[in-house]
């Protein structure tokens, strides 16, 4: 199987230089056409929002960088229209491996129950998702604008806007949005031309990342190792990729030098005694440190932060990516409803409210996981040690090792565009489940009717109840409606007699055991930020 092939996208004039259009002001810019920019503007193009996407480079990321997808985020690609590509290509695991020195400690099993459209994780170079992406946004060409190639070199914040200074091959131009987007990850120009910094940690740990080609057929499944024999007194991580593409991640200490462990005659010889062989090539190298930092906001006026250039967490955990992804799920829905004038700007403030605490999750569990790979003193590393001897025969110790909580989708329960309740199966805040059913003869997957709208999901008798043109989908049992729970699952997840207002981001707005429209209609107000604080509880 032949290495990935970075073909150019290709650079266009821009028609601000062609001189055959007039200078326009956009809806929506987007800084950066990584995964994070090239989603949100394939959300906001479902939604109807047109956009221009910037980007200095026209080529996908060189290496395979975040290669870990969660179930969440492939539910996110799934409504994106990406996700089948993704899974037919990427490495599906869902089994983890836990070893100490050569012995394996435990395993565990990310998604124990069945019933989800999407698997519990694939592993997919980033190259690929980011190549998918922008074959997926031309399918939009009057919505969204690919521009490659197009460097932005200064950002300034206007009253109802931003401006963009932006660099061509062919000279330089000006442009003018209602909403700038910074996608343009952790070392964002956008952030250094607002004199923004990032705040947090930076660890004294340092991690050799290496891609290396190799024929072999090792499973499916996370291995990671504290003080392998191979790698002494270090950690370790193997996952698997597609191509025969392996990644091997190993802990070197603060004191070691960046430049002089990428070099090849170094890599090579540390690789070799994680496999036992040493008829591989190497793919990519990069050495990286661990640090877990944020902005303090993510919404600056008209000039919104996603993804990497908001937020940073080590990588253990597969958080970074999916963070990311989760960051546009929830901006996309909301700048598309203010920008329609069907939402007031304190939605955009939801966002910095809500993803902040993602943020947060996200830097707590990777700040955890590097205290418990990395002790920093004796009696640190004892307790570490302790914990993993108890970890073979006791299911308590298990769940206090740390090698990098993976990524689960963050809560949103108690912030205030959530009506509070307290009979929910499925608490206001959570992210919503898939499940199996059957409609007409055929089988079909819940989320696959949710997301996009607003809606209205209810489980067993329920009037259909008409609140703001919402539409209304009843779940029944076998044999008593149009759209039945064919495995009893969907009823399990979310309770038999329960109605709920679902957001368009698949998140539970509200939920009700005897919905009427003023309670809806209140529910449904709330989460579009149309109710005064004050009035929140």
């Amino acid at each position: 199987m032949p290495r990935y092939s970075y073909e150019p996208f290709g650079y266009a004039q821009p028609p601000e230089l062609s001189g055959k259009a007039a200078p326009r002001r956009y809806p929506v810019a987007i800084v950066g056409a990584g995964p994070t920019g090239l989603s949100l503007a394939i959300d906001l193009a479902l939604r109807g929002v047109p956009s221009v996407v910037l980007d200095d480079n026209d080529v996908v990321s060189v290496g395979s960088r975040a290669i870990c997808w969660a179930k969440r985020t492939l539910e996110i690609f799934d409504r994106l229209g990406v996700s089948e590509r993704m899974v037919e290509k990427g490495v599906t695991w869902k089994i983890g491996r836990v070893f100490h020195g050569d012995r394996e400690i435990y395993s565990f099993d990310l998604l124990p129950e069945g019933g989800h459209k999407m698997p519990a994780f694939i592993n997919l170079q980033q190259y690929y998702v980011e190549q998918y992406l922008v074959e997926r946004a031309r399918d939009f060409p009057d919505l969204i604008d690919l521009r490659f190639k197009n460097k932005v070199a200064r950002v300034v914040k206007l009253p109802d806007g931003a401006a963009a200074s932006v660099e061509t091959p062919d000279g330089s131009y000006r442009l003018d949005a209602d909403y700038l987007l910074a996608c343009d990850g952790a070392k964002s120009i956008v952030r250094s031309a607002l004199g923004l910094e990032f705040a947090g940690r930076l660890f004294e740990e340092r991690f050799l990342i290496a891609d290396i080609e190799l024929n072999a057929d090792f499973p499916s499944e996370r291995r990671f190792w504290f003080e392998p024999t191979f790698h002494a007194g270090q950690s370790a991580l193997l996952h698997k990729q597609p191509d025969n593409i392996y990644r091997i991640d190993l802990q070197l200490g603060w004191d070691a030098d960046p430049e002089r462990e990428r070099r090849p005659e170094n890599v090579r010889p540390r690789i070799e005694r994680v496999l036992g062989r040493s008829d591989f090539d190497i793919d990519w190298v990069s050495v990286y440190t661990f640090q877990c930092r944020r902005l303090e906001r993510f919404v600056h006026d008209r000039v919104i932060f996603v993804g990497d250039s908001a937020h940073i967490v080590s990588p253990f955990g597969a958080r970074g990516g999916n963070g990311c992804v989760q960051d546009v799920d929830n901006l996309g829905w909301k700048l598309a409803a203010v920008v329609k004038g069907q939402a007031g700007q304190s939605l955009i403030e939801s966002y910095n409210d809500e993803r902040v605490r993602g943020a947060d999750e996200n830097i707590a569990h990777s700040s955890r996981a590097t205290n418990f790979m990395t002790p920093k003193s004796v009696i640190e590393k004892m307790l570490r040690d302790e914990v993993l001897d108890l970890a073979a025969d006791m299911e308590f110790a298990r769940k206090l090792v740390n090698s990098g909580r993976l990524s689960m989708p963050c809560s949103l329960a108690g912030l205030p565009l959530q009506t509070p309740s307290p009979e929910a199966v499925l608490e206001a805040g959570s992210a919503c489940k898939d499940a199996p059913l059957r409609r007409d003869g055929a089988d079909v997957w819940l989320l696959n009717l949710l997301g996009g709208s607003f809606t209205l999901l209810s489980f067993g008798e329920h009037p259909r109840i008409e609140v703001n043109e919402i539409p209304h989908i009843h779940v029944a049992r076998p044999g008593e409606g149009e759209l039945q729970d064919i495995s009893g699952l969907a009823f399990e997840r979310y309770g038999d007699g329960l109605t709920y207002l679902l957001r368009p981001d698949q998140h539970v707005a509200a939920a009700f055991r005897m919905p009427d429209a003023a309670s809806i209609r209140a529910a449904h107000q709330r989460a579009l930020a149309n109710v005064s604080m004050e009035a929140w509880p």
